[in-house]
Formats: structure tokens, sequence, C-alpha cells
């Protein structure tokens, strides 16, 4: 059976989903997820939360899903034991480091990969399994192929989305948020700057990053033969009468093993949704359709005022038990209980007395019996041995059968027996007392030019498609070829030969940016080397590579210098410190879109500004598999900031060259070596010196 995974931002969202036949729900508990502005709950709230849930026979799993700093791990690993104690099913995470903290403070408690993972293809999931999660959440922009693949061949559970809003950017990748407004969607905190206008030709005139709502209505039996454990319905920033309709619709299809109605469709639109919904990414049709905004719109008051009444209005008997009975002449009556996970309760009433007139029957037991209204079970049958001409008041059998329900009930909510550990940060690194090498990164082949190489980087990272269609530039310099960010398992023939190129090609160190591309790099006989995609935010994050063997890791660009001088550096710390920071990278190529199909991107000569409401201009560029990439508006420049580069402890900081001439390249390169004073004409400092919520 396909399980429903619902969300709940407040504990009435938890009645509403669990009430419409939720088989699971999603929360949060403190400040830890990546739904910091849902109604989260205290230890009293989430207990009552999973007490609720697990007595109704629904599962609860804990998103832990947002990027912790180190001085944020401690009172995490007490919400993650807390939550292991309570009888959380579950745990999701995002960042290394807190997979790692798991690990020690819940060492019994599954462990999800949370979408935020970027997990969309086999390796990825392998990779998963690996760290010994239990499922995936697979990036929303899979289609229906890529998912039976990765299903098909997978160790471990695969969880799809199938209900709500749309990323522009894939989850776990977009810093748009945080660089432009300083609150980061891997902290929780996304302030959704894609619903905003933007526009081309200096005008912000349309909405070309606002993605309509997903729904998967309509493929949940292909979902279930494809081998999907799990369709996860998003929404726990919204209203609970929202949950009871898009939970009660869907449970009832994936139950009655059908599609919703037309009906029913029409309600998941009454509910919310984005001038209607979209399959695009699912049915490997992308383009301008995909593409909405929220209008305005009376509430739906009939719709919701139903709804409510789903999950106010007393129990839906959603657990189905059987009753057993044994009435017999000098002994004490007896009735036990039997729901679905093989639980068993007996208890024992008074003796029965002769009957004065009319005689107990099976029949009457089982009238008594089955009365379970008010109650969340649902009586399927009940099974007597009841001897002739023996009387037992009714009151009794009533007694009987709340005395074993309550029992029954506090067995079913009884937290599993798991142990507690103990977070331990672990020994510490100290920092390099050294001046930090200078690396740069390019993004076309002519940036290398011998003006570039005079000036003797430590490494240059140079993209794997450039890389391979250019072998005239083996044994020029010190090259790293840096792999793709996202590569599906359909592309994965085509990199594989391109990576034997360029190893043939003398190219000893790859620079990886997601956890999927690990294996494929470490088995061709690369050094490993981590990108900003991995998203290191924390020590314990560090020391995870550092056991995964690789040699250096890019730490995040959301951190203050502040605190990546405080990390305890397990691996060689690598700091971004020039560049136009990347912002989203998108399945939906929006310069497509612009152009009616013609895809003119700007390594073929036309530059594409992407506007907003306030005239800033952001390039947007192609990157591996013909997919779009964001820059900021703005060049990140600390050329002029090395002593607070230096104190940092790090063992590189790195220049990134995207939209920059070769000319460009060089005179950045002669500023960061002391050579110049050159200085972009308008630059950021980024985030390194502002708190980022």
């Amino acid at each position: 059976m396909l399980e429903l995974l619902s969300p709940a931002g407040s504990m009435e969202a938890v009645h509403a989903a669990v009430q419409n036949g939720a088989d699971a729900i999603y929360m949060g508990y403190g400040d830890f997820n990546a739904r910091r502005n849902a109604k989260n709950f205290t230890r009293e709230e989430f207990a009552a939360a999973v007490s609720y849930c697990h007595l109704r026979g629904c599962k609860v799993y804990l998103t832990l899903n947002t990027l912790l700093g180190d001085r944020e791990l401690p009172a995490a690993a007490e919400c993650a034991a807390d939550a292991s104690d309570i009888g959380v099913d579950a745990i999701l995470v995002q960042d290394l480091g807190v997979l790692r903290m798991v690990r020690q403070a819940a060492p019994d408690v599954p462990i999800h990969a949370s979408t935020q993972m970027t997990v969309h293809n086999l390796d990825g999931v392998k990779k998963m399994a690996d760290f010994g999660m239990t499922r995936a959440v697979l990036s929303r922009e899979l289609s229906r192929d890529a998912i039976a693949y990765i299903c098909e061949h997978s160790p471990i559970e695969i969880e799809v989305f199938g209900h709500g809003a749309l990323c522009m950017c894939y989850s776990g990748q977009c810093f748009m948020s945080s660089v432009i407004g300083g609150r980061s969607g891997n902290r929780g905190l996304c302030a959704q700057p894609c619903r905003m206008r933007y526009g081309w030709n200096g005008k912000a005139d349309g909405n070309p990053l606002s993605l309509k709502d997903m729904s998967l209505a309509g493929h949940l039996r292909e979902l279930r033969k494809m081998g999907v454990a799990c369709l996860k319905l998003e929404g726990r920033m919204k209203r609970p009468e929202y949950v009871a309709v898009i939970t009660r619709v869907y449970a009832s299809a994936i139950r009655e093993g059908r599609e919703p109605t037309a009906e029913e469709v029409r309600q998941l639109t009454e509910a919310f949704s984005r001038q209607g919904f979209t399959e695009g990414f699912y049915q490997g049709k992308t383009g301008p359709d995909m593409f909405g905004i929220r209008e305005e719109q009376k509430e739906p008051r009939e719709l919701f005022a139903l709804a409510r009444q789903t999950y106010e209005d007393g129990e839906s008997q959603r657990v189905p038990i059987t009753f057993y009975s044994l009435i017999r002449k000098g002994e004490p009556a007896q009735v036990g209980v039997k729901d679905d996970r093989e639980n068993v309760v007996t208890v024992e009433g008074p003796v029965p007395e002769a009957a004065r007139t009319k005689p107990l029957t099976p029949e009457g037991v089982e009238k008594q019996l089955s009365r379970t209204g008010g109650t969340p079970y649902r009586c399927e049958g009940v099974r007597s041995v009841v001897d002739e001409g023996l009387s037992l008041p009714a009151a009794a059998l009533n007694a009987l059968r709340r005395e074993a329900l309550e029992e029954l009930s506090a067995r079913r909510m009884a937290p599993p027996v798991r142990r507690r550990g103990t977070f331990q940060p672990g020994v510490r690194y100290e920092n390099r007392r050294e001046e930090p090498l200078l690396t740069v990164s390019v993004s076309r082949a002519e940036q290398v030019t011998g003006a570039l190489l005079a000036l003797s980087p430590a490494l240059i990272y140079v993209p794997l498609e450039e890389l391979a269609a250019h072998p005239e530039l083996a044994g020029r310099g010190n090259l790293a070829v840096t792999l793709p960010r996202i590569a599906w398992d359909r592309e994965w023939k085509t990199m594989t030969e391109q990576l034997r190129r360029v190893r043939d090609m003398g190219v000893e160190d790859a620079l990886v940016g997601n956890l999927g591309m690990l294996d494929v790099a470490k088995e061709m006989g690369f050094g490993l080397r981590g990108d900003f995609g991995l998203e290191i935010f924390n020590s314990q994050a560090l020391k995870e590579l550092r056991h995964m063997g690789l040699k250096s890791a890019a730490v995040s660009f959301e951190l203050k210098l502040a605190q990546i001088r405080d990390l305890s550096k397990a691996v060689d710390t690598e700091i971004i410190t020039y560049g136009r920071l990347p912002l989203m990278i998108m399945e939906n190529c929006i310069i497509r879109n612009r152009t009616g199909g013609v895809c003119r991107h700007a390594c073929e000569g036309e530059e594409n500004l992407l506007t907003d409401r306030k005239g800033a201009r952001f390039p947007v560029v192609r990157t591996y598999g013909c997919r779009n990439e964001i820059l900021n508006s703005k060049t990140l420049f600390l050329g002029n900031k090395q002593n607070d580069v230096r104190r940092c402890g790090a063992w590189a900081q790195r220049l990134m060259f995207t939209v920059e001439s070769p000319a460009e390249c060089v005179r950045a390169v002669e500023r960061y070596l002391g050579r110049s004073d050159w200085e972009p004409r308008e630059y950021t400092r980024g985030l390194y010196y502002r708190d980022v919520e």
C-alpha cells in the first residue's frame, strides 16, 4: 500500500490529517526544521501529538531538515533524543552534521533523507543507504521514468512529493532568499523570492519563477505500481482545513485503488492553487505552462466548514479490532481484543449468575462489545463462547469493553524501547596558520588563459563538459574537474564517458557538489574535493567528509567569517571569496520559456539578465544538462578584506569565475595576490559579515 504522508503545522492540523486518513504525518519540534514559521511544537505538544497519532495507527516523522551551526547542535541533539524517547517513527535530515549527531543522540531511530539533500539519481539513493538511512525523498523535478528507474533498483524506500507547492530551484540548492534577503531557505525561513515579479530587458513585468502547485492526482496507481513507498503532501504552513481536504481526497483514492474524481480535483483546486496545478515535471514536459500565481479569491467557506467537521466532530474509527469473549459457568467473564498490529489484551470481570428470565446469548454479547462509538476503534467482529442459562449485566460487559480498550490504547501509545545516546563533538582540529592558497573555478575553457596560468593558482576547477571538450588544456596548470551538481540517471552514461576522458588527460581531482556524484568519481580514481553544493555548515559535517575520504571541502557561503573561523577543520577547508554567487539551479529553462522554445544561452553569445522589481539584474547561464543557473546581481568581493579571510584558518580561498571575461579573471587573481588595487564596479560582501536567519 502506498503510504500517505500529510503535513502538520499545528495540533489542529494533526487532527485534520489523522481523521481524514493520513498514514503518517510530518511535523516540526523546536526551531530545527525547514518550516520554522510554522507553529512548531513544544515537547509536551509533540508528545501529545505522537500519542494521538500512534493510538490511531498513524506514524509521525520529525523534521530536523535544516543546516545547523556548531552552537545549535547540542540543543538539536536533545531534540532528537527526546523525539526518539517519545516514540517518533523517523527523523528527516538535510545536514550531514545533523545526520552524524542523530546517530549519536538517537542511535535506534530510523533516519530519512530530506528532499533538501537533493537526492535525484540512483547513486544518490545508494549513498543515503550507505549512511544507514531507510528512506530517501526524491527531488520534485524528476520524471516518471526517472522515478521508476530509481524505485526498481533502490535498496531503501522511496518517497515522492504528490501535491503542493513547487520550488523553482532544486531543494537544498537555493540561496536566493538568504543572499538577497538574509532569510535562508536552508535554515527554514525562506522568504519565497521566486513568487515576486521579474522580467527581461529591464522590466519586472511577469512571474517567470513562480511555478504552479504540483498535483499527481491521476497517477496514484502508477506510483504504487512502480514501487514508490510514500506519497508526500506539502503544506505545513497552510491551515488545517486545507490539510483535511487534500488528505481526504488522496486517502480515499489510495484506499479504494482509484484516482481522484473530477469533483475531488475541484475540491483540491478550491482549497488552494496557483491558477491550477501542474504535473509537468512528472510528465517530462517542462515549459511556460507550468507557471502560475496565487490569485485573490474568496475563501471556500462551505468546503472548509465541511472539512472542519471531519476532525472536530468525533472519531473516524480507523483502527480495526476484533473482540473475543468467554463466558462460562463458575468462571470470571473474560473479554479480549486484538488490533491490526497483533496486540492482544484480555481482561476479567465478574462471575456470571444463573439466568432468572432471559439468558445471555452470543448475539447479546456481540451487541454490547461492538459499541465502539466515540473511540478510535472500529469493531470488525466478535467471537464469543457463552454457556447456556447464564446472566451478566450489560453494564458489566460495557465495563469490560472499556477496560480492554483502555489497556489496548496504552499498549498502542507506549513508546518503543530505544537507546538514548550522548552527542560528542569529538576531537578539535586546529586552524591553519599559514596563508590560504588561492584556487579558481571557471565556467568556460577560454577563461584558462596563459596569463591566468602564469599567476599559478593552486587549483583550477573546470566544468566536466568544458574539460572533456578541450583536451588541449591537459598539462596546463593544476587542473581539477568540476562535476555537475545535477545529473539524472539518463545522463550517467555520457557523464562517465566524459569523466574517463578527463581522467585520461591526467586530471587527478574532482570537485563534487552532490552526494550522488561521490562514488562515481572515487571509483575512477579521482581525489575527492567537496563543493558548496554539499552545504557544509558545521564541524560535524566536515568530520563526516573526512570519514568519507574527501581531501577538502568548500564551506557554505551562508556562514559568517566568524563561524568559519570557529569550525573544527577535519579536512582542508575552502572559502569562496569572489564571484557571482549561484542563487538557483533549475530544471525548467526560463531562457527557453522566454524565447518561445528557442534556447539561446549566454554561452552562445547572448546575455540573459533577469530583472527584479528594484532593477537589479541577475545573469542566467547554462549549466550541465541544459539546465539554468541564476547568478547574483552583484559580485562577491573580499579582496580588500584579506586579513579577515586569513584569520579563518582555511586551506584556500576560491575565486569563482562565471560571466567574467578572461581579462577580468586575470585582474581579479592579481588583486587577491596583492599585485593591484582593482575592484569590481559593484560588489557585495555576501553573507560573511551579516547574520542569516
